[in-house]
């Protein structure tokens, strides 16, 4: 009696537990379906804002062949001889972006290596914090900050014109510096101890050390972290909006006015051209140019972290 009691008990306690495992998978599978469904969101939202950019930039094309598009290198929409040249945005786009990394990058690399390879774990632990809190601060500040104090300032030295890249470009350096330092100090800490301890067996110095063994170990990480600065740096808007000015122009002097593509976007965007019209179809021309060169760092990026990674594992 007493056995087949525990035999009841037995299979009861296995229903169950077969009816627990049946709960847990459903309540696994639903979640799954909640996030693909999330991740679904994300890549159909990118897809259709990648549709309609191309699809008005066709319509745009129509009107204007791309030969006075690319060949051109006027940029005159909004007036009444229109030229169409987008080289003298994207002119004005690489040269706040070359000035920009050129803050970026030396300040953004000293740091990581400062906080990785010297500083001590308490300091590391605040300062960290305290440079990635320059990322939080909002563009307009950087904008604003760069035409009422950087540019004043810079005026005393040198004859800046009231609207310039070289104001905008010293701010977004600094603004987008965090971005490279944190990347690059997860990089550099990513390396393995042994590599550095190997290379004080061999008398090598902790500076030589850090140019010779951990920077190379660690260059996909800082590359990214480069590439993924520019793509900031190229896409930035407001900054440049206020700071650099609107005047597209082909030139080379950072003392001058010039205007980003993302600067003429802003503009365009503001509602002042009719919906439907050729100046209305610029933005997504000029947006979709936009599209193409962040694609292609991106996808630079990844080449370049696998390469290296492959070498270094």
């Amino acid at each position: 009696m007493q056995g087949a009691n525990y035999r009841d008990e037995s299979h009861q306690g296995y229903e169950r537990s077969l009816e627990k495992n049946a709960s847990e998978d459903i309540q696994e599978k639903i979640v799954a379906a909640i996030l693909f469904c999330c991740a679904l969101v994300s890549v159909l939202t990118t897809f259709g804002i990648v549709a309609i950019i191309f699809q008005v930039a066709f319509e745009f094309f129509q009107e204007v062949s791309f030969a006075k598009f690319f060949l051109d290198t006027e940029w005159t929409p909004l007036f009444a001889e229109r030229h169409f040249g987008i080289w003298p945005l994207i002119n004005g786009t690489l040269l706040t972006t070359v000035i920009a990394m050129a803050v970026a990058i030396p300040l953004g690399l000293s740091s990581a290596i400062y906080l990785s390879e010297y500083a001590q774990p308490k300091v590391a632990a605040i300062l960290r914090p305290a440079v990635e809190l320059l990322a939080g601060v909002p563009t307009v500040v950087y904008g604003y900050f760069a035409l009422l104090f950087v540019t004043p300032f810079l005026r005393s030295f040198v004859p800046l014109e009231l609207f310039n890249a070289l104001s905008a470009g010293l701010m977004m350096g600094v603004m987008i510096m965090p971005t490279v330092g944190s990347i690059s100090l997860d990089a550099i800490r990513a390396v393995p101890r042994s590599l550095r301890e190997g290379a004080y067996s061999l008398g090598i110095t902790k500076l030589e050390s850090i140019f010779r063994i951990v920077l190379p170990a660690a260059l996909s990480g800082i590359i990214a972290s480069i590439i993924l600065g520019v793509s900031r740096a190229v896409g930035e808007t407001m900054t440049v909006v206020i700071a650099a000015g609107q005047q597209p122009k082909m030139t080379l002097n950072f003392l001058e006015s010039v205007e980003t593509m993302t600067a003429y976007m802003a503009q365009i965007s503001g509602g002042d051209s009719p919906r439907g019209s050729l100046n209305y179809k610029t933005l997504y021309a000029v947006g979709a140019v936009l599209f193409l060169i962040t694609l292609a760092l991106n996808i630079f990026s990844n080449w370049i972290a696998k390469r290296y990674k492959e070498k270094y594992e």
